[in-house]
């Protein structure tokens, strides 16, 4: 998640084009980010907003357009850039609608 909002961040579109990727403005995004940083081999139980998880979504599924070239889909650039695979984030993309959907249907 937090690869994804960073590379993004760090690909130096307009402040207007990061608000239609992400539907959040840069402070937002650098609040969210400091956030999910920090030790990841220890435990953390923290909860996210339903807009936060949008901005997280819109981060994990956008990164990979920014890797389209004139030959296609660069996914030596993507895994350089990100150290993960496509797969990875498109798979995380759609744990957090799977597990927001689990969570609020009504059972």
């Amino acid at each position: 998640m937090l690869e994804a909002l960073r590379t993004l961040q760090g690909w130096g579109y307009s402040d207007e084009a990061v608000a239609v990727q992400l539907s959040a403005d840069r402070q937002e995004i650098d609040r969210l980010a400091e956030r999910l940083a920090g030790d990841h081999r220890t435990a953390r139980d923290f909860s996210l907003t339903v807009r936060e998880l949008h901005v997280i979504h819109s981060a994990l599924t956008a990164v990979a357009a920014t890797f389209i070239t004139s030959g296609g889909f660069s996914e030596e650039g993507f895994y350089n850039r990100t150290s993960f695979f496509r797969e990875n984030f498109d798979a995380m993309a759609l744990s957090i609608v799977t597990a927001v959907d689990e969570a609020t249907t009504p059972r």
